[in-house]
């Protein structure tokens, strides 16, 4: 998270993708797995396909699965980046065009199945597990250790000054405060600002709607006292920005995780021994450093995973 995020009526749209522009992308994806298969059938020969979503953290983790399982098995991986949402990425895995992927959560609120409807992050993940296991096949691991998910984000100066350091600890303030957050998501019902008001009795002195790219020099530069982010982007470093714990859980969890068709794994165990170890290992820091190296140092997700693995001590050769 770490560049990031997506959301459909009951959750939100991480790639912030509108069902209709997604039929834009069909096309696409048909052409990207028509040149993986065309690549295999030249002598490049694939055993495990790994797509991503468009924004950085995805690719990088995606890297960071290929360098563990080629380093540590006899496999061999390819990535199939910029798939523009996680639903054709889940399409991708049923039809076996793509075996794994890094997915969030929070996905199970996107109608995927019956749920409970429970926001705590340990239930989350059991409907995810379970959820995907029964009605796609898919082994949902534990989760890497970060969550990409809306944050209510301020200046680190103004939380220092306010002792701001979660989202009810701005409610003394809210009359004086300029709030700057993406336009569809204050008139969404079920988790917009209406549901966002009521939840935490918070109605800020005025609202300023703008694209979800603005918000961040928005309120670095103060032209707004707070704003709606995303918990991983890469600009919340970038600009010395500080986000504020969601105390009320108004937010669903969106914990990432490795998820892999159960085939596979069956087929091949050795995967989950060799992505083991980023289990737990990321958190929102980590990914943020990670993203930041990426979308502002413009080093490439391949560099940025290969070092990190190093660092970590997780590659042999």
């Amino acid at each position: 998270m770490s560049h990031i995020s997506r959301r459909q009526q009951t959750g939100r749209n991480k790639e912030g993708v509108m069902n209709l522009n997604k039929l834009r992308w069909i096309p696409m994806l048909a052409c990207m797995l028509t040149l993986a298969v065309f690549t295999s059938a030249c002598g490049i020969q694939s055993d495990v396909t790994i797509g991503t979503q468009t924004y950085t953290e995805t690719k990088i983790i995606a890297e960071m699965y290929k360098a563990l399982i080629e380093d540590q098995t006899d496999l061999n991986v390819d990535i199939i980046p910029d798939l523009a949402s996680s639903s054709l990425v889940i399409n991708a895995m049923k039809d076996n065009d793509v075996q794994m992927a890094t997915l969030y959560t929070g996905e199970i609120f996107n109608n995927h199945f019956p749920i409970s409807g429970s926001k705590d992050r340990a239930k989350v993940l059991k409907e995810a597990q379970e959820g995907f296991q029964e009605h796609f096949g898919f082994t949902w691991m534990n989760p890497l250790g970060f969550e990409n998910t809306y944050a209510f984000t301020v200046r680190k100066d103004l939380a220092e000054t306010n002792e701001y350091t979660k989202i009810s600890d701005v409610k003394k303030d809210m009359a004086n405060m300029k709030l700057g957050v993406d336009t569809t998501w204050l008139e969404r019902s079920t988790d917009g600002y209406p549901a966002f008001s009521k939840a935490y009795d918070i109605t800020f002195g005025q609202v300023f709607p703008m694209e979800i790219s603005l918000v961040y020099s928005a309120v670095a530069n103060q032209q707004v006292d707070i704003v709606l982010a995303y918990s991983t982007d890469s600009r919340l470093k970038a600009y010395e920005l500080q986000t504020l714990k969601d105390d009320k859980q108004f937010f669903p969890p969106y914990d990432a995780s490795p998820v892999l068709r159960s085939d596979l794994l069956k087929k091949h165990p050795e995967i989950e021994e060799a992505i083991a170890p980023l289990i737990g290992r990321l958190d929102a820091d980590t990914m943020i450093s990670l993203n930041y190296q990426v979308d502002i140092e413009k080093k490439s997700e391949r560099e940025v995973a290969i070092a990190y693995l190093k660092e970590q001590g997780l590659l042999n050769s």
